[in-house]
């Protein structure tokens, strides 16, 4: 699968996901991957999109005043969190290439007023970014660094060495493969933006960090359990696909996205895409696909990138073929 096919697509569904209400699933799969109710709740609940496969601020072990640089930030999610860690003193950087998902990234970091001060989030892609060289006391990424072609993962692993100080850690919540991928899985789109299609082997990561410079490498296997995605969505009062008639609540109706010109408006469903009807592409980011439907946003909840992921796999046993890993490694100091 050529980079380009495989950027394209994770752009377009990573964007439906921004553009879409938070999933009632969020919450479960956060703590499953080991968030606590404390920390969910200090938050904007509207950052977590359920799609962690790790909680990577478990590793980084931040202080106040430390700089900290999410690749990969998404709504904003680990960012939050990360910010007070490192409280008014230091800052929080979030990194995404995804315009819907910054969009909502900068309306969360609006909500906590003077608390979001030491947060900013840029548009770039993790292979290389704008931020200056040396810049970070830790690098976090949540779930993300799969979704890079395998081609251009040493890239990320060589940035996230640039960007780091001397001293300063990596710490990773990712999903690595158990063992190869048969090829019909490493080819499946829906495998991939669902973050196992694109996982690699353990002994690559190592080699990719060992590569970049870093050193004391420590990759774990979380011990999680994948299958939290399936059994999550599946447990909802529809199923997977939800009913199938779409969002029949007020403001959610077919005038939201219309023609798909983005001039007749509803109330919720168009204020989440603001951004995309100055695009004329309401019809869709909105009702998905460019399919236009008599309503808008089709099913009120989106788990879409969990259920396009078991919907060509549904006897797949994530667990079998790959995991949830901790990556932790420290940039050496210079020698002097």
């Amino acid at each position: 699968m050529d980079p380009q096919t495989i950027h394209t697509a994770v752009q377009s569904r990573y964007g439906t996901a921004a553009l879409s209400p938070t999933s009632p699933h969020s919450t479960s799969i956060a703590t499953a991957f080991g968030y606590s109710p404390a920390e969910l709740s200090s938050i904007p609940s509207d950052s977590n999109l359920g799609l962690s496969c790790g909680n990577p601020l478990a590793l980084a072990a931040l202080s106040p005043g430390e700089t900290v640089i999410d690749l990969g930030s998404g709504a904003g999610f680990d960012v939050f969190l990360a910010a007070k860690r490192v409280g008014p003193t230091g800052r929080a950087i979030g990194v995404d290439m995804n315009d819907a998902m910054l969009a909502r990234a900068n309306k969360n970091r609006e909500k906590l007023g003077p608390e979001g001060e030491n947060i900013i989030f840029i548009n770039s892609n993790i292979t290389a970014t704008p931020l200056e060289t040396e810049i970070a006391d830790c690098i976090i990424s949540n779930c993300v660094i799969n979704l890079v072609p395998t081609s251009l993962k040493p890239l990320v692993f060589s940035e996230i060495y640039r960007l780091l100080k001397p001293g300063g850690r990596v710490a990773v919540s990712d999903i690595l493969a158990r063992k190869p991928l048969p090829q019909e899985l490493k080819e499946s789109m829906a495998l991939h933006v669902g973050c196992v299609a694109g996982a690699e082997e353990v002994g690559a990561y190592e080699g990719w960090l060992m590569e970049a410079g870093f050193a004391d490498v420590l990759i774990v296997d979380a011990g999680n359990d994948l299958n939290v995605y399936k059994s999550g969505v599946e447990g909802g009062e529809n199923g997977w696909y939800g009913s199938g008639t779409g969002a029949q609540t007020e403001g959610r109706s077919g005038d939201c996205c219309g023609n798909g010109s983005g001039e007749e408006k509803g109330k919720d469903c168009c204020d989440r895409a603001d951004y995309c009807h100055k695009k004329d592409c309401c019809n869709i980011a909105c009702c998905g696909g460019g399919k236009k439907k008599d309503t808008c946003c089709g099913d009120r909840n989106d788990d879409g990138i969990l259920k396009e992921m078991t919907a060509e796999h549904k006897e797949l046993d994530f667990n079998e073929w790959a995991g949830s890993f901790k990556i932790y490694a420290v940039k050496p100091q210079v020698e002097h």
